[in-house]
């Protein structure tokens, strides 16, 4: 059994996360002693941030305001108003270009209908995670980035809009992606703010990130004082051998 409050503590120190890693569950049932949401949403990527304080449970009629999210999490659209909605919602996007016909197919969607999806933070998951959300800058993704490439080793694709298409693409796949946000999740939520991103990693490796983004983040601190110095060390016209450079790292 994953001890995720210990991976969560390792993720939030090791990149210094400003929100805490979310947990995203999908369950059959709704888990025990977990409550359900009583705030409506926007839009389903709302539950993301709301998942970073607390842990809920949600049902398809939690994300009824979002078709798009609807969509993408293979949730029933029950009503006639809710596939109205998502075709006023195709039509804008495609009369604007940003949506056209020939790109539905690309945008991921879960292959399994979800029932019940469970936000939380990682450290007190009521149940083992699908995928954990990790809000993070360029500095962050870099270790992020560099553990992608041990764990799993491949290239993460960096996906746009649709910013809620990043859940399905590494449940379907089983491996990281990365989200650069939409519009939509950037007007919905306090945290996608420029020069944030969002990575979602798959929950039944989320232990081996952990173990491999601590030690890469607490090396690419080390290289970075050392890069610091020998910057300094030239640019005052010293030529320094790496030797030299490490002495004075390793003096202080």
């Amino acid at each position: 059994m994953n001890d995720y409050s210990s991976i969560a503590k390792t993720l939030s120190e090791s990149l210094k996360l400003r929100v805490p890693p979310v947990a995203v569950c999908f369950t059959d049932k709704p888990p025990e002693k977990v409550p359900a949401t009583t705030q409506p949403a926007a839009a389903g990527c709302v539950f993301w941030e709301r998942g970073a304080q607390t842990a809920f449970v949600t049902s398809p009629a939690d994300h009824s305001n979002c078709v798009v999210g609807m969509y993408t999490h293979h949730m029933p659209l029950t009503t006639a108003a809710q596939h109205e909605n998502l075709d006023d919602c195709l039509k804008v996007f495609g009369d604007l270009g940003y949506v056209r016909s020939e790109d539905l197919a690309n945008i991921p969607v879960l292959k399994q209908e979800a029932k019940y999806v469970t936000y939380a933070p990682l450290a007190t998951t009521p149940v083992p995670p699908a995928a954990v959300l990790l809000f993070a800058n360029s500095r962050q993704s870099l270790a992020i980035t560099e553990a992608v490439q041990q764990v799993q080793p491949s290239v993460p694709p960096a996906l746009g809009r649709p910013a809620c298409a990043v859940i399905p693409q590494v449940v379907n796949t089983g491996a990281p992606a990365l989200s650069l946000g939409c519009c939509g999740a950037r007007a919905y939520l306090d945290v996608m703010t420029d020069d944030f991103a969002l990575w979602a990693l798959p929950g039944e490796r989320i232990a081996d990130y952990a173990a491999r983004i601590q030690v890469l983040a607490q090396a690419n601190q080390i290289l970075t004082q050392f890069h610091q110095l020998r910057r300094a060390d030239v640019e005052t016209g010293k030529s320094p051998s790496i030797k030299e450079s490490l002495a004075r790292l390793q003096g202080g």
